[in-house]
């Protein structure tokens, strides 16, 4: 299955899961808990606030070599944007995406996302642990702090 074929079937609309593909063409689903919902939106505000110029998405699909990976928040410059506008799933990532992690995910997932995120052209990657404390990542390892957002909160309160 690829990425067109799920988002046009009738049967997967309206889910309450979040849902990607491995490599291999299959679905993954996981559910997503209220506080997840609201960090991704407390995040997205942020962002918004802070960089009007661009594009903020949730749940934004991401074609990797591993199968499509959903970054649960995204900036995209507004020249990114542009590059994308329309299609089904970005073949660029965006050049922020954060990852809402649940107690579920393992490090070595959210790793590999990061690096296929990286693979795809993003500049950062965060992550926000399911108590709000913020990590921020670039190609080259972790940061103190996003430099391309230096007054985001370390912490997201909700």
């Amino acid at each position: 299955m690829d990425w067109l074929e799920v988002t046009e079937h009738p049967g997967l609309r309206d889910l309450p899961f979040k849902i990607e593909l491995n490599e291999m063409g299959e679905i993954i689903m996981n559910p997503v808990k209220l506080n997840h919902s609201v960090y991704q939106g407390e995040i997205g505000y942020f962002l918004r606030v802070m960089r009007p110029e661009g594009k903020v998405s949730v749940e934004f699909a991401i074609a990797t070599p591993k199968g499509t990976k959903v970054a649960d928040v995204a900036w995209l410059s507004p020249e990114r944007w542009q590059c994308l506008k329309g299609k089904v799933e970005a073949d660029i990532a965006p050049e922020v995406c954060v990852e809402v992690l649940s107690m579920s995910n393992t490090t070595d997932e959210i790793k590999t996302k990061r690096k296929l995120y990286f693979a795809r052209g993003a500049e950062e990657v965060w992550t926000c642990d399911p108590y709000g404390k913020m990590a921020f990542y670039d190609a080259k390892g972790k940061l103190p702090r996003s430099a391309m957002f230096p007054d985001f909160p370390n912490h997201i309160e909700i």
